[in-house]
């Protein structure tokens, strides 16, 4: 992607290195806590200082976020920085200016539609945190809370990308404007609707209602992705087949697959491998909001 020259989003809000909420948190920052506590045990003014150390860490002082690495995917050098993002923090970066261009997207869309675009924001996390829409760990992988309208992203799931087999920095583009376009469907009463329908029906229509706003936040992502391209000349050969991968790659099926169990639709919450990537497809090919029901399009299967 051609994305170093682009604009960056201020909606970053980078929450990496906090102490998880509600105790919750990594070994990083107690683990260098307790490796002290041997020798300040040994003395009176030890005592004070384990104490006053371990006081601080409970109450979100930060203390030792300086002592964690993580590492994280290069993805060059660049030469703009995000607001309160690190300017050396590449992939943190990238995910700013993927955020603003959604923004510039959306904004345009909306107001051509007679309305405004909200812009969310995207908070940045490691291991744990917490929204409004409770405690989550990184293992859920990214998500959109509608409770707050904030994306949580934590960057480690980009190689969880790679291990499913959709490197490369489109891919995980694409990942950020689906959890995108769960806000586009927050703002439109969609997600509501939805939610009220899955709270009345069985089981086997609830997933189904599901993939259908899954489906839908694919496609939308590909809409964004068409005005990346056509506005912004933004996109390189082979970018859109490494969303159409990602797409693929984080199919019902495919997961299902990947855990040793045997492909069960009825149990589908977000669509298949194919469907994915169809949706995907079509937002990028039409740049067409209007092409994206996909409610209307699976209501008859």
């Amino acid at each position: 992607m051609r994305w170093r020259q682009g604009r960056r989003s201020s909606n970053v809000e980078d929450r990496r290195g906090e102490r998880s909420p509600g105790g919750g948190g990594g070994m990083g920052g107690l683990g260098n806590l307790l490796a002290l506590a041997p020798l300040l045990l040994r003395s009176k003014k030890g005592w004070l200082i384990l104490l006053a150390l371990g006081a601080l860490y409970y109450f979100g002082g930060n203390l030792f976020s300086g002592m964690q690495s993580t590492e994280s995917p290069s993805l060059g050098p660049d030469s703009q920085t995000a607001p309160g993002v690190a300017p050396d923090d590449e992939v943190a970066q990238f995910v700013s200016v993927v955020l603003a261009d959604t923004e510039d997207t959306w904004g345009k869309l909306f107001q051509q539609a007679g309305s405004q675009y909200l812009t969310p924001k995207l908070v940045l996390y490691t291991d744990a945190v917490r929204s409004a829409c409770g405690l989550s760990s990184a293992a859920v992988g990214p998500f959109y809370c509608p409770g707050d309208q904030k994306v949580y992203l934590d960057l480690s799931f980009m190689n969880e990308l790679k291990k499913l087999g959709a490197p490369g920095d489109f891919a995980f583009a694409y990942v950020i404007a689906h959890e995108v376009g769960h806000h586009v469907q927050n703002l439109m009463g969609t997600s509501e609707k939805v939610q009220q329908a899955r709270m009345r029906a069985d089981k086997v229509t609830a997933n189904r209602l599901s993939v259908m706003l899954e489906l839908q936040a694919d496609c939308f992502a590909g809409v964004w992705a068409f005005y990346a391209h056509r506005d912004r000349n933004m996109l390189e050969p082979g970018d859109i087949e490494e969303g159409l991968r990602a797409a693929a790659a984080v199919g019902d099926d495919h997961l299902q697959r990947r855990a040793g169990r045997a492909v069960s639709p009825d149990a589908f919450t977000h669509g298949s491998a194919e469907q994915r990537a169809y949706w995907f497809k079509q937002g990028f090919t039409s740049g067409d909001v209007n092409k994206c029901n996909t409610f209307a399009a699976l209501s008859g299967q």
